[in-house]
């Protein structure tokens, strides 16, 4: 037992050494995250509106199109699509449109990113804007009002209401997604935790690092489920 509690105090000897070299590490690597979620967040919401009202134009062949796009980006894995964005220029078409080092790989993971998720915030989109009663609309063209007009006046509002737990549902999952571009070497908050196991800053073997990270993701989510709790509250007045 005394050789148990004697190992035990060897490990949090060693942890609380390493710790300051981890920490300052796997904050990098959360700023790495952070940057990818808000670029892809404003990417993505004003894109997916846009192809909402293309999967809902009257325009056959528009519809149909736009219909099939998502249908193929929310049915196959992101981390495919992530691998076919960064290398298809360079394999392919013989040419390196994301450049190199660490901001190359951004703008192509960022991409990927932004096009996945404004497919899915489109469907979103589509069923909010869908479940404003008809009626509404019709009040607005008795009144005189435009197409935009009736939109942001009268639809939106509602429309936001609908969709804010199924838009809080995927933008936390997007939180948990960004670790997918560590496939493509983008040095995310995951990729500089599991950078001790191979060997950084002269520490090697470790695995408590990858430990921390899950953490940074537990705060991020939890702070995240907050504001959208609260956002819910506000909106609780269309009841």
């Amino acid at each position: 037992m005394s050789e148990f509690f004697a190992s035990l105090a060897a490990l949090w000897e060693k942890v609380a050494q390493q710790f300051p070299t981890v920490f300052q590490a796997l904050n990098s690597g959360f700023l790495q995250t952070l940057k990818l979620f808000i670029v892809t967040l404003l990417g993505a919401l004003p894109l997916g509106l846009v192809i909402s009202f293309g999967s809902m134009a009257r325009f056959a062949p528009l519809k149909a199109v736009t219909r099939f796009v998502v249908w193929v980006v929310r049915g196959s894995p992101l981390m495919i699509q992530l691998l076919i964005v960064y290398y298809f220029p360079g394999l392919v078409l013989k040419q390196n449109w994301w450049g190199s080092g660490e901001e190359g790989r951004f703008l192509a993971a960022a991409i990927a990113f932004i096009f996945n998720y404004a497919c899915y915030f489109s469907e979103i989109y589509r069923s909010g804007i869908q479940a404003v009663p008809v009626g509404q609309q019709e009040a607005g063209q008795v009144l005189g009002m435009t197409g935009p007009q009736i939109f942001f006046r009268v639809k939106l509002l509602q429309m936001i209401k609908h969709i804010v737990p199924p838009m809080a549902n995927e933008i936390i999952t997007l939180v948990k997604d960004t670790s997918l571009a560590r496939i493509i070497a983008l040095q995310e908050v995951i990729w500089a935790g599991q950078a001790f196991m191979k060997g950084k800053s002269g520490i090697a073997g470790e695995i408590w690092p990858l430990f921390f990270t899950a953490v940074y993701y537990l705060l991020f989510s939890g702070l995240l489920t907050l504001l959208f709790n609260k956002l819910e509250k506000k909106l609780s007045y269309f009841r």
